[in-house]
Order: structure tokens, then sequence, then C-alpha cells
């Protein structure tokens, strides 16, 4: 647990949680690039069961959908909560409220979904909760674009952290997430959340402590993708987990960026796997099926909240 009390006012009257570093006074309404107030918005609370084998298993993660995102991407899945913002506020109290209703379904862990805007109330939301009994571990799952500064607030806090890796070349980070230094924020954070962590720890196939790196393949991005695979086996070697996905399902929001409007093919992801198999990457996971589906999308119908 954090040593020093957090005052999370102080953070979202001059908001520099993430990277963007917009300075926008979230406590007078103000919004910056995640489009987020100062309250905690989120729109669903729920058992979840397609996140990896080790953080779903066969009873669920207790997963809370957060509304806003700091990173937008044009081809997010969840684009109706992290840009249209469809969402419920709730207060600190009712979230620590939310971690145990989920405990006590028999949820795993407790897996929080774009959390970065929402870091210090979260905090506090944690403490309040294992003040009460909460005693799973805590998920922090996210588009890998952190603050080092804000991830260091939540030391003692998270067990598990589920970062994506989403680009090598600044090209790509630009065209889809608007951003040119995604590569060199996203390893500074990683290396911050291996830190925390340290070697990934699972017992009888479920996680207890570590990290599992997520890396989406994108139609095209064959070249990008290797590069970033490669890098995170020579970088952490069997320190870490890396998910390979093929589930990129192009929606509505894509359809004028053609190259990326269409599924990934088959012989594109075999093509990463061999490759990442080749390597020597054995602390992994693949997707096999059809993965690429809208209805593996959640509704975000404000369920739990």
């Amino acid at each position: 647990m954090n040593i020093n009390p957090i005052n999370e006012a102080e953070y979202y009257r001059d908001c520099t949680l993430c990277p963007r570093n917009c300075h926008a006074n979230r406590s007078e309404g103000k919004t910056g690039y995640c489009r987020a107030g100062a309250g905690i918005t989120a729109a669903r609370a729920a058992l979840h069961f397609w996140e990896e084998p080790c953080i779903s298993g066969t009873r669920g993660s207790g997963t809370v959908f957060f509304s806003g995102c700091s990173l937008g991407c044009v081809y997010c899945q969840n684009y109706d909560i992290s840009r249209n913002q469809a969402g419920k506020v709730i207060s600190i109290g009712r979230l620590a409220d939310i971690f145990l209703e989920l405990q006590e379904q028999k949820a795993l862990n407790i897996n929080l979904v774009t959390p970065s805007h929402y870091v210090p109330s979260i905090v506090k939301a944690i403490e309040k909760g294992k003040a009460k009994g909460l005693c799973i571990p805590v998920v922090y799952n996210s588009s890998g674009y952190e603050s080092v500064e804000t991830l260091k607030l939540l030391e003692g806090s998270v067990d598990i952290y589920l970062p994506d890796f989403k680009y090598f070349g600044q090209e790509l980070s630009y065209r889809y997430s608007g951003c040119r230094d995604y590569f060199e924020i996203a390893s500074q954070s990683l290396k911050e959340m291996v830190r925390q962590t340290g070697e990934a720890v699972l017992e009888e196939n479920i996680m207890k402590k570590g990290v599992i790196v997520r890396h989406l393949l994108l139609p095209g991005g064959l070249s990008d993708s290797k590069k970033v695979i490669k890098y995170l086996y020579n970088t952490y070697k069997d320190t870490i987990y890396i998910s390979i996905m093929n589930q990129y399902t192009p929606l509505e929001q894509v359809k004028e960026y053609t190259e990326i409007n269409r599924r990934v093919t088959k012989k594109e992801y075999e093509a990463l796997v061999d490759y990442a198999l080749d390597l020597g990457i054995e602390n992994g996971f693949i997707q096999e099926g059809e993965t690429a589906s809208e209805s593996f999308i959640p509704a975000f119908d404000y369920q739990g909240i």
C-alpha cells in the first residue's frame, strides 16, 4: 500500500496523469484528451471470461470497464466508452463496494480496464476495499501508454499488470493513436510494471502476480508486430508473458482507414506466431478460432455499476 495518503483532488486540478500532460482542471469540469472529469465514470462491472486463461480461469475475471481513454485508438473495440463517453459517475466508496461484490461472485481477480485517468481515486477505492476484506489480486489492464509517475502511485495496490504494447514505429502509432512517442512511453512504463511485480507467478495455472503484455496484430502490420515481439522477448525473456492477439475487429469508425478496414488473415497471424516461436518464446498465449467478432464486445449497459 502507499505510505503517503493520496489527495486525488490535487491530481485532477492540474492533470498530468497520462503522457498527454493536458494540465486540464478536471475538478472544475474541464476535460483533457481522455474526455474524463474528476468523477469516476464506469459502464460495466461483471464477470468476464474472455481474458487470457490465467486471468479468467473458469470463474471469470471481475472486470470494471472505465469510461474515457488517454490513448484513443481509432479502431478501439470499446469505442462507445473510450471516446463516446457512455458511463455512470460513481463515488470512491461505491467503487470499493463493486470490488467486494465481484469478489462475492467468486471472481478470480479485480480487473481494471482503461483506468489510467482515475488512478488516484482507484488507489483509494482499493484501500477501502481491502479494509473491508478485499483479498483477490488486482489487475491493471491498460493501453500501455502510461506515465511512470502515475504507475508509481499503484505500487502495492496492483498485483498483475496487463498492458498492451501496440506499436514499434512512429508512423502507425501516430496514424491510429495520435502519438509519435508510443514506443518510448510504453517501453518505460513496462519497465516500471515489471519492477513492481517481478517475475510472473502462477498457481494452478492462475496468475497471482506479474506482467502479461498483449500485442494486437493489425491488418498489414506484420512487420511492425515482429519488431514489437522481438523487443519484448529480447528485453524480458521469460520474466513476462506475451499474448499475441488476432481479434482485431473493423468497426464502423475505421471505414476511412481503408487499409485496416478488414480482418487479419490467417496467414498474417500464423506468420507472427511462427516468428515468436522461432525467437524461442515459451511464456505466451495465442488465439485460436473466430475471435474477431463484435459478439465478443461486452454490452456497456451499466451492469454492476
